[in-house]
């Protein structure tokens, strides 16, 4: 696909495998064919520029190799990036050189200065007529061209530094949006540990194959999709499908990229690699939706185009009748299109970039101004008002005398230490905060998917699941089922423990709200959403138990994937802006149901690419600064766009009675975009972001918080057993 084109040079967009490794292999069988001079990538925007010959012939092949180019296996060094793409501080430098020498240089010197500053407008100018008709650089290009024709070079040069600084400033807050954006979207680890030839190293990831034998320890990232070959572990999933308990992994199991082994090792058969892996694509999903223009930029570019024709229509219609060249010059120094344009993209960009400094990213003007117009917005429950993080609430104990609360929660901290379980996390966190003693025992034995066992004072200790004990190991739970049948029933996760096959305890385990979500409904009402609205997969006392506390005006409990999505579609039809916030895979429905979805930050890959919008940081309290800073923009370009148009018609009215000389309309003009710029940059000021920018979409490396996508399908009571049996199909 053709970006841009010049005379003798092609901006072209490459797909992201093309680009694997820096895009060398490409560079270089671009360079290859005849007539092509030089080839630069630009990885950050997927381009390729292509220098050649200027033929016909040439450009034909040239875009015929795109599209039949595939990548070949062996990795070829990293190609040159694209200076271009860079803020040109060199012709800024060299068009206020040309400017100052204006005034104190002879004038053939004038002259030569004046022309190779002004170059590149003439150039754009011409080869824009003759490809794309009248557009504002041919504005530009007649009105610097008039200049020079007149010898009034200080005016052409003055001209052309005011465009070149506001294109700069425009191109570096571009840049320092996509660099950061490119950072939070990383979604691939550097290398991977791979085995050829009996022999395991680590290679760099854009050299991993299909086919290849890749090791993963506890701790690390799969770096692509496959299949397992060898070995056992736990993995947590989180990241890509949003559930929250870690999966077995073992022979015959798929992996996916992104995902973290905690406990274990794998060797595992590389099936999908560089762009075909499951984040790869995510990632393109989501760089597509943040090239994507809102209605109000389109709007204001195509009105912005329509007025190069007043700008050159009023001009040539003064100089029929005045024959005064002087004004016909001061009025195509001045047209509605450059503060529109750049003034709508900037403030889309620097928008963009505040947000994401803050933890939120917003997928493009679409979004942003989709976001700016909502009255209603509708939670989930777990995960996004609730932490989705799991606190021990009880601990029962069968013989309180022998084993009293102190020494049985001791004694099972001490051995599940060991796993890095988000359970085994709850029940080591509480003994710690009640600084309990370490309780001595033996080499601990996991048994992935059901719990562990060590021996203690010389007895079988036994901790996990109700199917590990009572399946597996034969463990009599049913005089106790009344108590436990009544913690199952208020919502919460059961960890049973046995001693040499005799019911010891339990300990149970719940949720709990955030404890921003309270300040956060305050913000937002007085932000005007004016409907507030959970909806849940939860039962009802599981449901009310957040919701208690919580200005919200209605909550929905036990709705499936299809129940939320309808629950929406309501909304929508009375009328309603409807904003969806969740986090499981069974949310994608509701987030595209609704006119805005956002997602949280442990959510799911499918809710990631489904949403609108995406919270880097594990903060509900970022949802008010998305609404702000959304309503902000759409604000500041409004603003932008009325400002362009009074000014410069009242600078173009007094062109045309002669008041104004061409480099003072060239300055209130040119000062007018440059200002417009400026304010939609402060927005985005770095110095005023309260947040650092996160880099990364999902947390990795370590457990994600308990946050049960749809309980009612996992079972609300499950203990942790049987979740990872709902989950994982293994009844």
């Amino acid at each position: 696909m053709v970006v841009h084109e010049l005379p003798r040079r092609l901006r072209l967009r490459t797909s992201a495998h093309a680009l694997n490794g820096g895009g060398g292999q490409l560079a270089a069988d671009l360079g290859a064919l005849p007539g092509v001079r030089s080839v630069r990538i630009n990885t950050r925007a997927r381009c390729a520029v292509v220098s050649y010959d200027g033929r016909a012939a040439t450009r034909a092949q040239i875009l015929d190799g795109l599209t039949s180019w595939q990548p070949r296996d062996a990795a070829a060094p990293p190609a040159e990036h694209d200076a271009d793409d860079a803020p040109s501080s060199g012709r800024l430098a060299l068009a206020a050189l040309a400017a100052l020498g204006a005034i104190v240089l002879p004038a053939p010197l004038r002259l030569i200065l004046t022309l190779a500053s002004t170059a590149p407008t003439l150039a754009k100018g011409g080869w824009t007529l003759a490809t794309r008709g009248v557009k504002v650089q041919v504005l530009d290009a007649v009105s610097i061209g008039v200049a020079v024709l007149r010898r009034e070079y200080f005016t052409a040069s003055a001209a052309q530094f005011l465009i070149e600084l506001s294109e700069y400033i425009e191109a570096s807050t571009g840049r320092r949006s996509d660099e950061l954006i490119g950072k939070l979207l990383r979604p691939n680890p550097t290398s991977a540990m791979v085995e050829r030839n009996g022999v395991v190293a680590a290679i760099p990831f854009a050299e991993l194959l299909a086919g290849d034998r890749v090791h993963v320890n506890a701790g690390e990232l799969v770096p692509a999709d496959g299949t397992v070959a060898d070995g056992g572990a736990t993995v947590n999933q989180s990241s890509v499908t949003g559930e929250s308990l870690p999966i077995p992994k073992e022979a015959g199991d798929p992996v996916l990229s992104g995902t973290v082994l905690e406990e274990g090792r794998l060797v595992f058969i590389a099936e999908r690699v560089g762009d075909a892996t499951t984040t790869a694509r995510i990632s393109h999903f989501i760089r597509e939706a943040l090239a994507r223009r809102g209605t109000t930029q389109r709007l204001a570019e195509t009105l912005a185009d329509r007025r190069v024709w007043i700008s050159l229509g009023s001009g040539a219609a003064v100089y029929a009748l005045t024959r005064d060249a002087r004004r016909l010059e001061s009025m195509f120094l001045v047209d509605y299109s450059c503060a529109i344009k750049l003034g709508s993209a900037v403030t889309v960009k620097a928008a963009l970039y505040g947000c994401a400094r803050r933890g939120i990213l917003v997928k493009g003007g679409g979004a942003l101004e989709t976001l700016a117009d909502i009255d209603t917005m509708v939670f989930d429950k777990t995960g996004t008002l609730s932490h989705g993080e799991l606190e021990v609430t009880d601990t029962l104990t069968f013989d309180p005398q022998l084993w009293p609360r102190a020494r049985f929660l001791a004694t099972i901290a001490s051995v599940e230490e060991h796993s890095t379980h988000p359970v085994a996390k709850a029940v080591v966190k509480l003994a710690r905060a009640e600084a309990m003693a370490h309780i001595g025992h033996e080499e601990v034995d996991f048994f992935i998917g059901h719990g562990l066992s060590t021996r203690i004072d010389d007895g079988l200790l036994r901790i996990g699941s109700r199917h590990y004990l009572v399946d597996h190991e034969q463990v009599q739970l049913e005089p106790y089922d009344s108590a436990l049948a009544a913690l199952e029933q208020d919502g919460k996760t059961l960890l049973h423990v046995a001693l040499d096959g005799k019911p010891l305890g339990v300990i149970a385990l719940r949720d709990r709200p955030r404890d921003e979500a309270a300040a956060t409904l305050r913000k937002l009402r007085g932000l005007g959403i004016r409907r507030l609205v959970m909806v849940t997969g939860d039962q009802r006392q599981a449901a009310l138990r957040v919701a208690n506390g919580l200005d919200l005006d209605e909550v929905i409990y036990e709705a499936d994937p299809e129940r939320k999505a309808a629950v929406l579609r309501d909304l929508k039809q009375g009328g309603h802006r409807v904003a969806f916030v969740g986090d499981g895979v069974n949310d994608g429905p509701a987030l595209m149901t609704a006119d805005i979805g956002i997602a949280m930050p442990q959510a799911a890959d499918i809710a990631r690419a489904t949403a609108d919008v995406v919270l880097l940081d594990d903060r509900l309290d970022a949802l008010p600064d998305a609404v702000a800073a959304s309503r902000s923009a759409v604000a500041r370009i409004q603003r932008g766009f009325k400002t362009a148009i009074g000014v410069n018609t009242a600078i173009m009215a007094g062109a045309s009675f002669g008041w104004l000389p061409p480099v003072l309309s060239s300055l209130l003009h040119n000062g007018t975009t440059i200002g417009i710029l400026l304010d939609a940059v402060a927005a985005a000021d770095v110095r005023r972001a309260n947040r650092k920018a996160v880099v990364r979409i999902a947390p990795v490396g370590c457990p994600p918080p308990v946050a049960q996508a749809d309980r009612r399908r996992t079972g609300e009571g499950a203990d942790f057993g049987d979740r990872v049996r709902a989950r994982t199909g293994n009844q």
